[in-house]
């Protein structure tokens, strides 16, 4: 079941295959996968738009809106502001969705490698 160690004590074996392979595991992957997938997908496309319109479009981006700040100033600024929004939707969404199932699967782990001494 598990190793020796000098001590004489056994260390108790995680079977990390069967935990992968567990219902609980692939359903906290497949939360997580449909809020990654799409969130990066839509943070991707619009960061393409960007540079495609600074390529593409100088005369659209180089139109000033406020004095001296143009478009393209602008859309820069939200590249950054979204990278921010992303990020904090993401914390709060593992805070939420994923960190108690992990949790919960951990725990389950470390009841069972308990149960093994």
């Amino acid at each position: 079941m598990g190793e020796e160690t000098k001590t004489g004590e056994v260390t108790p074996q995680v079977d990390y295959i069967a935990i992968e392979d567990s219902q609980e595991f692939r359903h906290l992957r497949r939360t997580q996968r449909s809020f990654v997938l799409p969130v990066v997908t839509i943070g991707l496309v619009w960061y393409i738009v960007y540079v495609l319109l600074a390529s593409w479009a100088t005369d659209f981006m180089s139109t000033p809106v406020i004095g001296n700040v143009n478009w393209g100033v602008i859309i820069g600024l939200a590249q950054i502001v979204t990278t921010f929004v992303i990020t904090m939707a993401y914390v709060r969404f593992a805070d939420r969705k994923l960190d108690p199932e992990a949790t919960r699967i951990r725990q389950e782990i470390e009841a069972e490698m308990e149960g093994q001494r």
